[in-house]
């Protein structure tokens, strides 16, 4: 799951909680008690001028002290680090969510749209694409999505129980 790369433009922290805990319910939903998030950054180390390595850090140690619950939290992580354990061992980066990130959690639409299209355009991925949050899933795909894209969503959307 990849998050947030159509309605959030530069959320600050406190909408980077609630995004959080969106994905995490929606992952349960699913069937994935404890999704794993990676919070994505440029680089996997804390830099204070770097705003997203900082939120990631904060979100990471709130869920250590169980401010965030029903989940597995590290960042700042970049994207290899996330989905690649080579990548992660390679840097020394070794704990649950390094290399199997359930959620990916981008710092702002930026990351998050290119990474979406990123994997559809390169990877030939057929995805799904809902707003969740609400008291039901929203369909908002791309105008260049695919038909199979937007069938996958509905498809994601009327399977899900949000209550």
């Amino acid at each position: 799951m990849l998050t947030d790369g159509g309605l959030n433009i530069d959320p600050d922290l406190k909408m980077k909680i609630a995004i959080l805990k969106n994905a995490v319910f929606f992952m349960r939903r699913l069937g994935i008690e404890t999704p794993k998030v990676a919070v994505l950054g440029a680089y996997e180390l804390i830099n204070e001028t770097m705003e997203a390595t900082v939120h990631a850090a904060l979100l990471s140690k709130m869920a250590q002290r169980g401010q965030l619950r029903n989940c597995i939290i590290d960042g700042p992580l970049s994207i290899d680090n996330a989905i690649s354990r080579q990548s992660a061992e390679y840097k020394g980066i070794v704990n649950e969510v390094a290399g199997d990130a359930d959620i990916l959690l981008c710092p702002n639409i930026e990351m998050a749209n290119v990474l979406y299209k990123s994997v559809v355009y390169f990877a030939n991925a057929n995805c799904a694409a809902l707003i969740v949050g609400a008291s039901a899933p929203i369909i908002l795909t791309s105008r260049s999505d695919s038909e199979s894209v937007k069938l996958n969503s509905i498809k994601l959307a009327a399977v899900v129980d949000m209550s």
